[in-house]
Formats: C-alpha cells, sequence, structure tokens
C-alpha cells in the first residue's frame, strides 16, 4: 500500500472534455513511507492530514494545505530518519507548493 501526490492547478476533473488532467507536480517514490507515516493519525483529531484516506484518492485546496504545511512539522520531528522521515519531507514541499499556487489541489492517490 502506498500513497502517492500529484499537484493540480485546479480540482481534477474539472477540465473540459477531451483535455487531459496533467498535474503541475507529482511525486511517485515515497508512496509505502508516507502511507507508514499518515497510519497512525487520528481522524478526529489529526486535522486535514488525518483525513487522508489510504485506500482512495483524497483532494485538499490551497488553504487545506497551508493548515495541513503546520501539522507537518511535528510529524516530521518524530520521524528523525528512514523512508517516512523523505516521504514527510516530500510532502511538506508538496503542501508548500499547493498553498503557495493559487486555485491549486493537492491529491493524495490511495492504493
Amino acid at each position: 500500500m502506498g500513497i502517492e501526490l500529484e499537484l493540480h492547478a485546479e480540482r481534477p476533473g474539472r477540465r473540459k472534455k477531451g483535455a487531459p488532467d496533467t498535474p503541475l507536480r507529482a511525486s511517485y517514490k515515497h508512496g509505502e513511507g508516507l502511507a507508514s507515516a499518515l497510519s497512525g493519525l487520528d481522524l478526529h483529531h489529526s486535522g486535514v492530514l488525518g483525513r487522508v484516506d489510504p485506500y482512495r484518492d483524497t483532494a485538499i485546496n490551497e488553504q487545506e494545505a497551508e493548515l495541513a504545511g503546520r501539522q507537518i512539522v511535528a510529524l516530521i520531528e518524530r520521524c528523525p530518519t528512514g523512508p517516512e522521515r523523505a516521504a514527510l519531507l516530500d510532502l511538506a514541499a508538496m503542501l508548500e507548493a499547493c498553498a503557495t499556487t493559487p486555485g491549486s489541489y493537492l491529491v493524495f492517490i490511495g492504493d
């Protein structure tokens, strides 16, 4: 099981019929580490990142990405080394890109 990331300029699936849904940026190399790092989060008490579903796609907008960016610092501190830390650092960069790109969405692609 893994979670991949894609940053889109607008909500995916909202393009005109026939137009490709191309991400601005993507991360496919830390899927298992990201799923592992997010697996311990509580749906009701872990904010935006706690809502990420490891089995389905979860999209967050730029405002939610800004909130999640504040959460990610604590998660990174709990993972001092290994694939989980690399995945969280990659997620932090994607959250920052989403938060600073008006109208964008970050999609967590569940396995």
